[in-house]
Protein backbone atom coordinates (compact mmCIF):
# COMPACT_ATOMS: atom_id res chain seq x y z
CA UNK A 1 0.00 0.00 0.00
CA UNK A 2 1.56 3.70 -1.14
CA UNK A 3 1.88 6.12 1.78
CA UNK A 4 -0.41 8.77 2.42
CA UNK A 5 0.15 12.14 1.27
CA UNK A 6 2.47 14.45 3.53
CA UNK A 7 0.46 16.80 2.72
CA UNK A 8 -2.04 15.95 5.46
CA UNK A 9 -2.26 18.56 7.79
CA UNK A 10 -1.14 15.72 10.63
CA UNK A 11 2.64 15.84 9.80
CA UNK A 12 2.23 19.66 9.89
CA UNK A 13 1.27 19.43 13.26
CA UNK A 14 3.32 17.20 14.31
CA UNK A 15 6.19 19.11 13.04
CA UNK A 16 4.74 21.87 14.84
CA UNK A 17 5.04 20.07 18.15
CA UNK A 18 8.14 18.59 17.86
CA UNK A 19 10.10 22.14 16.88
CA UNK A 20 8.17 24.59 18.84
CA UNK A 21 10.23 26.03 21.63
CA UNK A 22 9.44 28.63 24.91
CA UNK A 23 11.90 30.45 22.92
CA UNK A 24 9.77 30.86 19.82
CA UNK A 25 7.44 31.75 21.82
CA UNK A 26 6.27 35.80 22.04
CA UNK A 27 5.83 37.32 25.74
CA UNK A 28 2.06 37.92 25.00
CA UNK A 29 1.64 34.03 24.78
CA UNK A 30 3.70 32.99 27.56
CA UNK A 31 1.44 35.48 29.68
CA UNK A 32 -1.56 34.12 27.91
CA UNK A 33 -0.61 30.30 28.85
CA UNK A 34 0.34 30.92 32.14
CA UNK A 35 -3.07 33.20 32.69
CA UNK A 36 -5.57 30.21 31.02
CA UNK A 37 -2.97 27.33 32.58
CA UNK A 38 -4.36 29.34 36.56
CA UNK A 39 -7.68 29.40 35.46
CA UNK A 40 -7.83 26.11 34.02
CA UNK A 41 -6.66 24.60 37.42
CA UNK A 42 -9.00 27.05 39.65
CA UNK A 43 -12.28 26.16 37.22
CA UNK A 44 -11.11 21.94 37.46
CA UNK A 45 -10.93 22.62 40.98
CA UNK A 46 -14.58 24.58 41.43
CA UNK A 47 -15.57 21.30 39.41
CA UNK A 48 -15.09 19.07 41.93
CA UNK A 49 -18.15 21.00 43.95
CA UNK A 50 -20.15 20.63 41.08
CA UNK A 51 -23.68 19.00 40.98
CA UNK A 52 -23.29 14.99 40.21
CA UNK A 53 -19.46 15.53 40.62
CA UNK A 54 -19.31 12.96 42.86
CA UNK A 55 -21.27 10.28 40.77
CA UNK A 56 -19.14 11.15 37.77
CA UNK A 57 -15.56 10.43 40.56
CA UNK A 58 -17.24 7.29 42.10
CA UNK A 59 -17.54 5.67 38.14
CA UNK A 60 -14.18 6.59 37.22
CA UNK A 61 -12.62 5.41 40.56
CA UNK A 62 -14.44 1.62 39.99
CA UNK A 63 -11.82 1.85 36.85
CA UNK A 64 -9.29 0.96 38.47
CA UNK A 65 -6.52 1.93 41.43
CA UNK A 66 -3.27 3.10 41.10
CA UNK A 67 -1.61 6.26 42.75
CA UNK A 68 -0.04 8.25 39.85
CA UNK A 69 -2.18 11.41 39.27
CA UNK A 70 -3.70 13.53 41.64
CA UNK A 71 -7.92 14.82 41.18
CA UNK A 72 -8.45 18.50 41.30
CA UNK A 73 -10.46 19.55 44.56
CA UNK A 74 -9.17 16.20 46.28
CA UNK A 75 -5.64 16.88 47.75
CA UNK A 76 -5.87 13.23 49.26
CA UNK A 77 -7.08 11.36 46.37
CA UNK A 78 -5.10 9.78 43.39
CA UNK A 79 -5.73 7.79 40.46
CA UNK A 80 -4.07 5.96 37.22
CA UNK A 81 -3.31 8.57 34.64
CA UNK A 82 -5.97 8.07 32.35
CA UNK A 83 -8.64 8.26 34.72
CA UNK A 84 -6.85 11.48 36.59
CA UNK A 85 -6.99 13.19 33.10
CA UNK A 86 -10.48 11.58 32.88
CA UNK A 87 -11.82 13.28 35.86
CA UNK A 88 -9.72 16.98 35.41
CA UNK A 89 -10.95 17.45 32.09
CA UNK A 90 -14.70 16.80 33.27
CA UNK A 91 -14.42 19.22 35.97
CA UNK A 92 -12.76 21.78 33.87
CA UNK A 93 -15.60 21.88 31.61
CA UNK A 94 -18.69 20.47 33.59
CA UNK A 95 -19.16 24.03 35.60
CA UNK A 96 -19.16 25.73 31.81
CA UNK A 97 -16.22 27.86 33.43
CA UNK A 98 -13.69 27.08 31.39
CA UNK A 99 -11.63 28.88 28.77
CA UNK A 100 -13.20 29.33 24.85
CA UNK A 101 -11.92 30.19 21.55
CA UNK A 102 -15.18 31.58 20.16
CA UNK A 103 -13.86 31.16 16.59
CA UNK A 104 -13.27 28.11 17.15
CA UNK A 105 -16.46 27.00 19.09
CA UNK A 106 -13.73 25.33 21.23
CA UNK A 107 -12.59 24.87 24.91
CA UNK A 108 -9.15 23.82 24.42
CA UNK A 109 -7.76 24.48 27.64
CA UNK A 110 -9.94 21.30 29.59
CA UNK A 111 -8.47 18.94 27.80
CA UNK A 112 -4.85 20.03 27.27
CA UNK A 113 -4.56 20.79 30.78
CA UNK A 114 -5.90 17.46 32.11
CA UNK A 115 -3.74 15.51 29.84
CA UNK A 116 -0.52 17.56 30.76
CA UNK A 117 -1.22 17.52 34.36
CA UNK A 118 -1.18 13.40 34.65
CA UNK A 119 1.61 12.90 32.32
CA UNK A 120 3.63 15.22 34.27
CA UNK A 121 2.68 13.42 37.79
CA UNK A 122 3.29 10.25 35.82
CA UNK A 123 5.97 9.84 33.68
CA UNK A 124 7.77 13.36 35.02
CA UNK A 125 9.93 15.55 35.91
CA UNK A 126 9.22 17.90 33.26
CA UNK A 127 10.43 21.28 33.43
CA UNK A 128 8.01 24.17 33.92
CA UNK A 129 9.07 25.54 30.32
CA UNK A 130 8.17 22.14 28.57
CA UNK A 131 4.58 21.87 29.57
CA UNK A 132 4.08 25.45 29.12
CA UNK A 133 5.09 24.87 25.71
CA UNK A 134 3.30 22.00 25.33
CA UNK A 135 -0.03 24.06 26.32
CA UNK A 136 0.52 26.36 23.91
CA UNK A 137 1.16 23.33 21.12
CA UNK A 138 -2.07 21.80 21.84
CA UNK A 139 -4.28 24.97 22.35
CA UNK A 140 -2.77 25.86 18.57
CA UNK A 141 -3.89 22.44 17.34
CA UNK A 142 -6.76 22.23 18.68
CA UNK A 143 -7.86 25.73 18.07
CA UNK A 144 -6.43 25.48 14.20
CA UNK A 145 -8.71 22.30 13.40
CA UNK A 146 -11.89 24.83 14.58
CA UNK A 147 -11.10 27.91 12.89
CA UNK A 148 -10.23 25.67 9.28
CA UNK A 149 -14.05 24.83 9.33
CA UNK A 150 -16.00 27.30 6.94
CA UNK A 151 -19.65 25.22 7.96
CA UNK A 152 -21.96 25.57 11.24
CA UNK A 153 -21.06 23.50 14.03
CA UNK A 154 -21.85 19.65 14.10
CA UNK A 155 -20.08 17.95 16.48
CA UNK A 156 -18.85 19.43 20.20
CA UNK A 157 -15.06 20.27 19.23
CA UNK A 158 -14.01 20.62 22.56
CA UNK A 159 -14.17 16.47 22.43
CA UNK A 160 -13.33 15.87 18.95
CA UNK A 161 -10.36 18.47 18.31
CA UNK A 162 -9.55 18.80 21.72
CA UNK A 163 -8.29 15.15 21.49
CA UNK A 164 -5.56 16.04 18.63
CA UNK A 165 -4.84 19.17 20.35
CA UNK A 166 -4.06 16.82 23.20
CA UNK A 167 -2.31 14.68 21.41
CA UNK A 168 -0.10 17.40 20.30
CA UNK A 169 0.85 18.96 23.40
CA UNK A 170 1.88 15.27 24.67
CA UNK A 171 3.99 14.90 21.81
CA UNK A 172 5.83 18.24 22.75
CA UNK A 173 5.91 17.69 26.51
CA UNK A 174 7.50 13.84 25.70
CA UNK A 175 9.38 14.87 22.31
CA UNK A 176 8.15 11.51 20.35
CA UNK A 177 9.80 10.02 17.75
CA UNK A 178 8.02 11.88 14.74
CA UNK A 179 6.65 8.06 13.62
CA UNK A 180 5.27 7.06 16.75
CA UNK A 181 3.54 11.28 16.66
CA UNK A 182 2.19 10.14 14.04
CA UNK A 183 0.72 6.87 14.83
CA UNK A 184 -0.16 8.31 17.73
CA UNK A 185 -2.62 11.12 16.15
CA UNK A 186 -3.97 8.08 13.74
CA UNK A 187 -4.95 6.39 17.23
CA UNK A 188 -6.73 9.57 18.33
CA UNK A 189 -8.79 9.49 14.97
CA UNK A 190 -10.24 6.33 15.95
CA UNK A 191 -11.18 7.50 19.51
CA UNK A 192 -12.47 10.95 18.21
CA UNK A 193 -16.10 11.57 19.31
CA UNK A 194 -18.84 13.53 20.89
CA UNK A 195 -21.93 14.90 19.71
CA UNK A 196 -24.09 18.69 20.42
CA UNK A 197 -27.32 16.59 21.16
CA UNK A 198 -26.11 16.39 24.63
CA UNK A 199 -25.91 20.48 24.37
CA UNK A 200 -29.09 20.42 22.93
CA UNK A 201 -30.76 18.41 25.29
CA UNK A 202 -28.77 19.54 28.15
CA UNK A 203 -27.03 16.47 29.64
CA UNK A 204 -24.25 15.91 31.86
CA UNK A 205 -22.69 13.93 29.03
CA UNK A 206 -21.38 17.09 27.64
CA UNK A 207 -18.55 17.55 29.80
CA UNK A 208 -18.11 13.56 29.97
CA UNK A 209 -16.98 13.84 26.47
CA UNK A 210 -14.40 16.32 27.16
CA UNK A 211 -13.16 13.80 29.93
CA UNK A 212 -13.46 10.71 27.24
CA UNK A 213 -11.36 12.44 24.87
CA UNK A 214 -8.19 13.57 28.01
CA UNK A 215 -8.53 10.04 28.42
CA UNK A 216 -8.59 8.91 25.24
CA UNK A 217 -5.42 11.53 24.24
CA UNK A 218 -3.58 9.49 26.48
CA UNK A 219 -4.27 5.91 25.28
CA UNK A 220 -3.36 7.21 21.72
CA UNK A 221 -0.11 8.01 22.86
CA UNK A 222 0.21 5.05 24.84
CA UNK A 223 -0.85 2.66 22.14
CA UNK A 224 1.83 4.30 19.64
CA UNK A 225 4.86 4.16 21.78
CA UNK A 226 3.86 0.57 22.32
CA UNK A 227 4.56 0.16 18.03
CA UNK A 228 1.05 0.10 17.35
CA UNK A 229 0.28 1.70 14.09
CA UNK A 230 -2.31 4.39 13.29
CA UNK A 231 -3.42 5.70 10.15
CA UNK A 232 -1.29 8.81 8.43
CA UNK A 233 -3.75 11.02 7.10
CA UNK A 234 -5.86 11.48 10.19
CA UNK A 235 -6.87 15.13 9.75
CA UNK A 236 -7.56 15.36 5.80
CA UNK A 237 -7.65 11.61 4.32
CA UNK A 238 -10.15 10.54 2.70
CA UNK A 239 -11.81 9.73 6.05
CA UNK A 240 -9.75 11.42 8.32
CA UNK A 241 -10.97 14.15 10.82
CA UNK A 242 -12.26 17.34 8.99
CA UNK A 243 -13.61 15.11 5.94
CA UNK A 244 -16.16 12.57 8.48
CA UNK A 245 -16.32 15.49 11.02
CA UNK A 246 -17.12 18.65 9.08
CA UNK A 247 -19.00 19.66 6.34
CA UNK A 248 -16.65 21.61 4.60
CA UNK A 249 -13.12 23.35 5.89
CA UNK A 250 -9.93 25.15 4.40
CA UNK A 251 -6.53 24.23 5.60
CA UNK A 252 -4.17 26.62 3.88
CA UNK A 253 -4.53 29.66 5.80
CA UNK A 254 -4.41 27.31 9.26
CA UNK A 255 -1.16 25.87 7.51
CA UNK A 256 0.29 29.10 7.03
CA UNK A 257 -0.07 30.30 9.85
CA UNK A 258 0.88 27.36 11.96
CA UNK A 259 4.65 28.74 12.76
CA UNK A 260 3.45 32.40 13.33
CA UNK A 261 0.15 32.64 14.92
CA UNK A 262 0.20 31.34 18.83
CA UNK A 263 -4.00 30.89 18.94
CA UNK A 264 -3.94 30.89 23.22
CA UNK A 265 -3.73 34.43 22.48
CA UNK A 266 -6.51 34.45 20.97
CA UNK A 267 -8.49 32.80 24.19
CA UNK A 268 -11.28 34.14 26.21
CA UNK A 269 -11.94 33.87 29.75
CA UNK A 270 -15.38 33.41 30.67
CA UNK A 271 -16.74 35.62 33.35
CA UNK A 272 -19.77 33.48 34.50
CA UNK A 273 -20.30 29.83 34.97
CA UNK A 274 -22.45 29.32 32.10
CA UNK A 275 -22.29 28.79 28.41
CA UNK A 276 -20.25 31.02 26.12
CA UNK A 277 -23.20 32.33 23.98
CA UNK A 278 -24.63 33.90 27.31
CA UNK A 279 -21.89 35.80 28.34
CA UNK A 280 -22.79 38.59 25.87
CA UNK A 281 -26.55 39.30 26.71
CA UNK A 282 -25.70 38.86 30.63
CA UNK A 283 -23.32 41.95 30.36
CA UNK A 284 -25.35 43.52 28.20
CA UNK A 285 -28.35 43.08 30.95
CA UNK A 286 -26.49 44.12 33.58
CA UNK A 287 -25.95 47.53 31.84
CA UNK A 288 -29.90 48.04 31.19
CA UNK A 289 -29.91 47.34 35.46
CA UNK A 290 -26.94 49.21 36.16
CA UNK A 291 -27.42 52.54 33.66
CA UNK A 292 -31.37 52.18 32.87
CA UNK A 293 -33.01 50.88 36.05
CA UNK A 294 -34.56 47.85 34.46
CA UNK A 295 -35.62 45.43 36.82
CA UNK A 296 -37.48 42.36 36.96
CA UNK A 297 -40.38 44.01 38.50
CA UNK A 298 -40.75 46.90 36.45
CA UNK A 299 -39.51 44.65 33.05
CA UNK A 300 -42.81 43.67 30.94
CA UNK A 301 -40.33 41.74 28.16
CA UNK A 302 -36.62 41.30 27.35
CA UNK A 303 -35.16 40.46 23.48
CA UNK A 304 -31.44 39.50 22.98
CA UNK A 305 -31.42 39.79 19.14
CA UNK A 306 -27.75 38.11 18.23
CA UNK A 307 -26.12 35.77 15.60
CA UNK A 308 -27.51 32.32 15.24
CA UNK A 309 -25.02 30.63 17.17
CA UNK A 310 -26.88 32.35 19.90
CA UNK A 311 -30.07 31.18 19.19
CA UNK A 312 -28.63 27.99 18.73
CA UNK A 313 -26.67 27.37 22.02
CA UNK A 314 -28.42 29.14 24.66
CA UNK A 315 -31.62 30.23 23.28
CA UNK A 316 -33.73 26.89 24.33
CA UNK A 317 -37.07 27.83 27.12
CA UNK A 318 -37.06 27.70 30.66
CA UNK A 319 -38.75 25.30 32.11
CA UNK A 320 -39.75 23.01 35.46
CA UNK A 321 -37.84 20.40 35.89
CA UNK A 322 -34.57 21.40 33.60
CA UNK A 323 -31.07 19.92 34.61
CA UNK A 324 -28.60 22.00 35.74
CA UNK A 325 -26.69 21.44 32.58
CA UNK A 326 -29.77 22.75 30.40
CA UNK A 327 -29.87 25.96 32.91
CA UNK A 328 -26.43 26.86 31.99
CA UNK A 329 -27.46 26.89 28.91
CA UNK A 330 -30.24 28.63 28.96
CA UNK A 331 -30.23 32.78 28.69
CA UNK A 332 -33.62 33.40 29.78
CA UNK A 333 -33.27 31.57 32.82
CA UNK A 334 -29.84 32.30 33.58
CA UNK A 335 -31.40 36.43 32.93
CA UNK A 336 -34.36 35.65 35.46
CA UNK A 337 -31.60 35.03 37.81
CA UNK A 338 -29.67 37.67 37.57
CA UNK A 339 -32.79 40.15 37.40
CA UNK A 340 -34.04 38.68 40.74
CA UNK A 341 -30.63 37.69 42.55
CA UNK A 342 -27.94 40.00 40.97
CA UNK A 343 -24.56 38.44 38.92
CA UNK A 344 -24.89 34.65 38.25
CA UNK A 345 -22.22 32.62 40.43
CA UNK A 346 -21.40 28.94 40.79
CA UNK A 347 -23.88 28.72 43.80
CA UNK A 348 -27.16 29.33 42.43
CA UNK A 349 -26.96 26.36 40.19
CA UNK A 350 -29.34 24.36 42.27
CA UNK A 351 -32.41 22.16 42.08
CA UNK A 352 -34.87 24.72 44.35
CA UNK A 353 -33.50 28.17 41.91
CA UNK A 354 -33.79 25.78 38.87
CA UNK A 355 -37.51 25.19 39.63
CA UNK A 356 -38.39 28.68 41.75
CA UNK A 357 -41.74 29.24 39.91
CA UNK A 358 -41.24 33.29 40.09
CA UNK A 359 -37.73 32.97 38.13
CA UNK A 360 -39.55 30.90 35.47
CA UNK A 361 -42.28 33.30 35.24
CA UNK A 362 -39.91 35.72 34.61
CA UNK A 363 -37.97 34.05 32.13
CA UNK A 364 -40.73 33.49 30.18
CA UNK A 365 -40.64 36.75 29.29
CA UNK A 366 -37.16 36.59 27.69
CA UNK A 367 -36.76 35.87 23.96
CA UNK A 368 -33.47 35.40 21.93
CA UNK A 369 -33.98 35.93 17.93
CA UNK A 370 -31.74 35.32 15.28
CA UNK A 371 -30.51 38.77 13.38
CA UNK A 372 -29.79 37.19 10.31
CA UNK A 373 -25.85 36.97 10.38
CA UNK A 374 -24.54 34.62 8.25
CA UNK A 375 -21.24 33.52 10.12
CA UNK A 376 -21.37 30.44 11.81
CA UNK A 377 -19.07 31.07 14.38
CA UNK A 378 -20.06 34.57 15.49
CA UNK A 379 -21.26 35.70 18.68
CA UNK A 380 -21.61 39.72 18.21
CA UNK A 381 -22.80 41.70 17.93
CA UNK A 382 -25.78 41.47 20.29
CA UNK A 383 -28.18 43.99 20.81
CA UNK A 384 -30.68 43.39 24.16
CA UNK A 385 -33.67 45.70 23.80
CA UNK A 386 -36.32 45.93 26.99
CA UNK A 387 -40.10 47.06 27.08
CA UNK A 388 -40.62 48.41 30.28
CA UNK A 389 -44.33 48.03 32.00
CA UNK A 390 -44.18 52.26 31.43
CA UNK A 391 -43.89 51.60 28.03
CA UNK A 392 -40.75 52.89 27.53
CA UNK A 393 -38.26 50.90 25.19
CA UNK A 394 -34.13 50.89 26.51
CA UNK A 395 -31.44 49.47 24.16
CA UNK A 396 -28.18 47.97 25.28
CA UNK A 397 -25.60 46.80 22.04
CA UNK A 398 -22.64 44.53 22.82
CA UNK A 399 -20.28 44.28 20.36
CA UNK A 400 -17.36 41.85 22.02
CA UNK A 401 -18.04 39.05 24.67
CA UNK A 402 -16.30 39.78 28.46
CA UNK A 403 -13.22 37.61 28.84
CA UNK A 404 -12.48 38.10 24.73
CA UNK A 405 -9.08 39.60 23.93
CA UNK A 406 -11.01 42.39 22.58
CA UNK A 407 -12.63 43.39 26.04
CA UNK A 408 -10.41 41.12 28.02
CA UNK A 409 -10.83 40.62 31.79
CA UNK A 410 -8.54 42.81 34.41
CA UNK A 411 -5.71 41.38 36.49
CA UNK A 412 -7.80 41.58 39.08
CA UNK A 413 -11.20 40.34 38.07
CA UNK A 414 -8.93 37.16 36.97
CA UNK A 415 -7.48 36.79 40.60
CA UNK A 416 -11.21 36.95 41.91
CA UNK A 417 -12.56 34.39 39.62
CA UNK A 418 -9.52 32.16 40.76
CA UNK A 419 -10.52 32.85 44.23
CA UNK A 420 -13.93 31.88 43.97
CA UNK A 421 -13.61 28.92 42.42
CA UNK A 422 -11.49 27.83 45.03
CA UNK A 423 -13.49 28.57 47.53
CA UNK A 424 -16.34 27.02 46.15
CA UNK A 425 -13.92 23.79 45.51
CA UNK A 426 -12.84 23.55 49.16
CA UNK A 427 -9.28 24.63 48.69
CA UNK A 428 -9.03 28.39 49.61
CA UNK A 429 -5.41 27.69 50.79
CA UNK A 430 -3.77 26.89 47.50
CA UNK A 431 -4.68 30.63 46.23
CA UNK A 432 -1.86 32.64 46.73
CA UNK A 433 0.67 29.59 46.56
CA UNK A 434 -0.72 28.63 42.87
CA UNK A 435 -0.19 32.17 41.81
CA UNK A 436 3.15 32.32 43.01
CA UNK A 437 3.81 29.17 41.25
CA UNK A 438 2.50 30.21 37.93
CA UNK A 439 4.03 33.06 37.74
CA UNK A 440 7.36 31.34 37.82
CA UNK A 441 6.69 27.93 36.66
CA UNK A 442 8.90 28.87 33.30
CA UNK A 443 11.89 28.41 35.70
CA UNK A 444 10.76 25.26 37.67
CA UNK A 445 12.97 22.49 37.15
CA UNK A 446 9.68 20.34 37.61
CA UNK A 447 6.36 21.60 37.03
CA UNK A 448 4.22 18.40 38.96
CA UNK A 449 5.75 19.52 41.69
CA UNK A 450 5.63 23.19 41.40
CA UNK A 451 1.88 22.90 40.99
CA UNK A 452 1.02 19.95 43.02
CA UNK A 453 -2.20 20.96 46.09
CA UNK A 454 -1.73 22.07 49.38
CA UNK A 455 -1.90 18.60 51.40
Amino acid sequence: MSAPPVEDAAYAFVDHALSLTWVDVSAEAKLAAKTFLHDSLCVGVAGAGAPQADAVLKVVQGWGRGEDCSVLGHPDLRLPAASAAFINAFQIHCQEFDAVHEPAVLHPLATVVAVLRAESERSGPYSGEALLTALVVGVDVAVSLGVAVTSPLKFFRPATAGTFGSIAALISLKKLDRAVALDAMGQGLAFASGTMQAHVEGKITLPLQVGAAARSALVAVELAEAGLGGPQASINGPFGYLTLFETAFDLGPILRDLKSVRRITQVSWKAFPTGRAAQGGLPALYALIRDRGVTADNLDNLVFRAPPLIKRLVGRPAKMGMSVAYGRLCLAWLSAVALRHGEVQLSDFTAERLNDPDILALAARIRVEEDGSTDPAAFTPLIATATLTTGEVVVETINAMIGSPDFPLTRQQHLDKARACLVFGGLAAWHEPLIAAIETLDQAPDAAAALALPA
